[in-house]
């Protein structure tokens, strides 16, 4: 029974810090938003890798040589900060030309770019069910930016290639977590990709105010606030029971739209959301299935 308390304990600690993380997330993306009135948003972007690595230097000098990956590892991260920069460029400009409900919603649509992303490039085998979840998510998208009826903005094909490239990062990230530490994993892609930002912000640099340079170390904090309580969230709980509630991003950037920029979003972005939302989920549950019949499999061979 002692057991049993504790796994229950673990699910319900696991989702609080998942419901904090997607908090700390929506509320970069308002951050986002707000800085970007004074900065471009290829500057807040430079800022908040550029916060990120200083944030994590003391991890860096206490970890010494242990924090450098292995020699073959070093084009892995290389492609994967040229994913995440037009990812997170793509990503910043959205906010700043759509509401911020609407935004998150569409970014949901990731995992299943990463489904297709994992059949091509990991050989991943996809059943009926898996690809049913991926087509009713897409059609929760169609129904966020109903195609022939509303006209499809520029800030809404900048947030799907965002998701297109997160997933990119995703699936290369799967390289790296077998093979290296998971901080070491976060501070190298975050060295690498700040002087890869800083060569698009310098064509469009003005230097920040201190306000603004307050909000920016903010925006840094709740990023590395946000890695920290995912990390640990997915150290003691189950993904697929973790994964609804990571779709509190949407009600909270919901909530800071309507509070900062007068935003309301309409029914069918919460329909569409709806439908991604579930499919979503449904995916996540189907690969942790999956990822417990191959961990069973691999343990049963001699």
């Amino acid at each position: 029974m002692g057991a049993g308390v504790r796994k229950q304990g673990d699910a319900v600690t696991g989702a609080l810090l998942m419901v904090f993380a997607s908090a700390c997330w929506a509320g970069m993306a308002g951050l986002i938003r707000y800085i970007s009135l004074e900065l471009h948003p290829f500057e807040v972007a430079f800022f908040r890798t550029f916060f990120a690595v200083v944030l994590m230097l003391p991890w860096l000098i206490r970890a010494g040589r242990r924090a450098i990956p292995p020699r073959r590892d070093w084009p892995v991260f290389g492609l994967r900060a040229a994913i995440h920069l037009v990812a997170m460029l793509s990503w910043f400009m959205a906010l700043t030309l759509m509401p911020l409900a609407e935004a998150v919603a569409l970014f949901f649509t990731a995992p299943f770019f990463a489904t297709i992303l994992a059949v091509i490039f990991l050989s991943e085998v996809v059943r009926l069910r898996r690809w049913v979840a991926v087509v009713v998510g897409f059609a929760g998208a169609m129904v966020v930016l109903r195609p022939g009826i509303e006209e499809i903005t520029l800030g809404a094909l900048l947030v799907l290639t965002c998701a297109v490239f997160s997933a990119g990062s995703r699936i290369s990230v799967r390289f790296l977590t077998e093979r290296s530490d998971a901080n070491a994993i976060v501070a190298i892609h975050f060295i690498l990709l700040t002087p890869l930002v800083l060569v698009p912000a310098l064509f469009v640099w003005q230097w920040p105010s201190w306000d603004a340079l307050l909000w920016l170390g903010a925006l840094a904090g709740l990023g590395t606030a946000g890695h920290i309580a995912l990390t640990r969230a997915y150290t003691i709980a189950e993904a697929s029971h973790l994964a609804p509630f990571d779709f509190i991003q949407l009600l909270v950037a919901a909530a800071l739209g309507y509070v900062l920029f007068a935003e309301v979003p309409d029914r069918w972005t919460w329909i569409g959301s709806a439908l991604i939302a579930g499919s979503a989920i449904y995916i996540a549950r189907r690969e942790a299935v999956l990822q417990k019949r191959r961990a069973a499999a691999t343990a049963a061979r001699p």
